[in-house]
């Protein structure tokens, strides 16, 4: 890892080509000599449109609309988690979607949430290299995101109440790419209950060249016992039954070995951790939020987990299928289990890309 920053720290003094721009609700179109211009109760240029008053129920927006070639290097957002009562998961209402080069089809689709590495409708801190989360929902994304003709980006409220105060700015670089450049994809998938012995789809239909470079696990565990021994496969160009790539189980996937929990005065706890390349940065067994007599606090336990292959991409020349077993162990051994499981995979490859399935209603989105 050491060598990875001090490669990358030693290019700095190198000059770069490329115009620098930056979108925000002020600056739509990210136009040079534009930024900061509307007007307050302060004046002229003083925080007069810093967000997205108000994204109306049903209502999609456009963030982001760029002409010419070059790349987005930083995504940043905040918008609040819940708008009542009834509506507390906008974090999974809010659906992100990016086209590149005038497509039809996003190369993008997730809930807001989920694609910085926040599921089931709720926020905490994750530190690791492409994806930050800040106090308190401060969203960040660092991966390059290419385009070679144009980018757009989209919002979509698909809450029935509307959501106020949607704050974002999207930094890029216009510049001419090189032949060799994969384009940015990222899929949100959700199965709500597993099938028994049958693996998990992370990703499935993707065609042509490319590189895998990571995985987001929301895991809802509904069953007893140690749900980790699942493995993750890679099936590469053309595989059948057996993956080329295949790992030794969840937790070590993940980073973690010999399961994630310390017992401590006969207590059992969960040791969450963010690091540069892997992480578990949440573990919930109980809703914090209770509002009324509907609301107890018992909750089916919550985990979320992030792998980036950045140092370790996984390459494909024609095609890709990412699965994971849902294998668990007890006192009796291991056993297929069955669990609820969401995921967002990110990966880059060439265009065209094979059109997503149907993004899961909302109300089927939101967590347990």
């Amino acid at each position: 890892m050491e060598n990875y920053f001090q490669n990358t720290l030693s290019a700095l003094p190198y000059l770069k080509s490329g115009r620098s721009r930056s979108i925000n609700w002020e600056n739509r179109t990210g136009e040079k000599g534009k930024g900061g211009m509307a007007a307050s109760t302060l004046g002229p240029s003083r925080k007069g449109s810093p967000c997205i008053p108000k994204v109306k129920a049903g209502e999609t927006v456009t963030l982001a609309e760029i002409e010419g070639a070059g790349e987005i290097r930083h995504i940043w957002m905040t918008v609040t988690n819940r708008v009542s009562d009834r509506n507390r998961y906008i974090l999974r209402d809010l659906v992100l979607r990016m086209y590149w080069d005038g497509e039809d089809t996003p190369s993008v689709e997730s809930p807001l949430g989920d694609f910085f590495c926040c599921g089931f409708g709720t926020s905490y801190p994750v530190n690791s290299m492409p994806v930050v989360v800040n106090p308190t929902r401060g969203f960040n994304m660092y991966f390059p995101m290419p385009f070679g003709k144009s980018a757009r980006i989209t919002l979509e409220n698909q809450c029935d109440e509307d959501v106020e105060s949607f704050f974002y700015q999207i930094d890029y670089v216009l510049q001419d790419l090189p032949e060799n450049t994969g384009y940015f994809h990222a899929q949100w998938r959700r199965q709500r209950l597993t099938e028994k012995g049958k693996d998990y789809v992370i990703l499935d239909g993707v065609r042509g060249r490319g590189q895998y470079i990571g995985t987001y696990l929301a895991l809802t565990t509904l069953e007893r016992y140690w749900y980790g021994e699942g493995e993750v496969k890679f099936f590469l160009d053309g595989d059948g039954e057996y993956p080329t790539i295949c790992g030794t189980g969840t937790e070590d996937y993940f980073g973690g070995a010999w399961s994630f929990a310390t017992q401590i005065n006969g207590k059992t706890v969960e040791n969450t951790y963010c690091t540069p390349f892997m992480g578990y940065p949440y573990y919930s067994r109980s809703d914090t939020e209770i509002h009324n007599d509907y609301h107890n606090d018992d909750q089916m336990p919550q985990r979320s987990f992030y792998r980036w292959h950045i140092p370790d991409p996984i390459l494909f020349a024609e095609d890709l299928r990412v699965t994971i077993q849902q294998i668990g162990v007890s006192y009796g051994g291991l056993f297929e289990r069955q669990d609820d499981v969401a995921s967002v995979a990110y990966w880059y490859q060439t265009e065209p890309h094979h059109p997503f399935e149907t993004l899961m209603e909302r109300r089927e989105r939101w967590p347990r």
